[in-house]
């Protein structure tokens, strides 16, 4: 049994069992799963998506379908869900209505996730999706775990801190200028921070000479650091 790109395979196969056995052997295909784009929904193709969640988190696995096409959406909420058809044409029609609210992708996502996953780890990945824009990103950063932090924050510049300049409280206008060069030069932290252009963990800080603390540690060793609306820093404490 298998997609049926391997039909030429699996034909060999039944023949070698048959002369092998002296017995029948027969072969099942199903169609291959393609993207819009004609490539093939597998993991030669890159983008790998894993069900074990060491592989790909449950945030990462949530993005990969609330992420996809519509032409794709209208094509996997047919064959990765067991939703009825009348409400797989309900969020078609939706969809086609106002493509923008992408309710197809939204409920792919939630599907598939809580199936894969658990409806726990989908309310966790929505939440996590929304740190950067909610405003209650600050609870959410220190809620999450931090497998979900890495992806949520993956690509983003790092920097390695001593656990000393944390607990000694070193000032936020040192720690992100000598200890991690978030900022070219101490000038320009604090002139930003006036501006309230410098968050610790999605929360503006008023004063530069803020000392660091233990309790700004996201799973015991993390601080995101933001400077302006879109750049972000990750300092890993060790």
């Amino acid at each position: 049994m298998g997609g049926s790109d391997q039909w030429g395979n699996i034909t060999t196969g039944t023949e070698l069992i048959r002369r092998i056995n002296g017995g029948e052997a027969y072969a099942i295909t199903c169609p291959l799963i393609t993207k819009s784009d004609g490539t093939k929904f597998g993991k030669t193709e890159g983008g790998n998506v894993w069900l074990d969640p060491k592989r790909t988190s449950p945030y990462k696995f949530y993005q990969f379908w609330i992420n996809v096409s519509d032409e794709d959406a209208k094509k996997y909420i047919k064959i990765f869900t067991d939703l009825p058809q009348d409400e797989i044409a309900e969020l078609t029609a939706e969809q086609e209505k106002d493509p923008g609210l992408r309710p197809l992708q939204k409920r792919l996502a939630k599907e598939i996730t809580t199936m894969v996953h658990s409806a726990e780890d989908y309310e966790n990945a929505v939440e996590a999706s929304q740190i950067l824009f909610s405003n209650k990103a600050k609870d959410i950063l220190h809620k999450i775990d931090e497998d979900t932090l890495l992806s949520v924050f993956e690509g983003v510049p790092t920097f390695e801190v001593p656990r000393s300049a944390v607990d000694e409280g070193t000032p936020m206008i040192s720690l992100l200028t000598d200890v991690a060069a978030v900022f070219p030069s101490k000038g320009e932290m604090r002139k930003l921070t006036q501006g309230g252009g410098v968050s610790i963990n999605k929360e503006k800080i008023a004063d530069p000479n803020m000392p660091a603390s233990a309790d700004m540690l996201l799973n015991g060793k993390y601080i995101l650091a933001q400077k302006g609306k879109k750049n972000y820093f990750l300092l890993i404490v060790k």
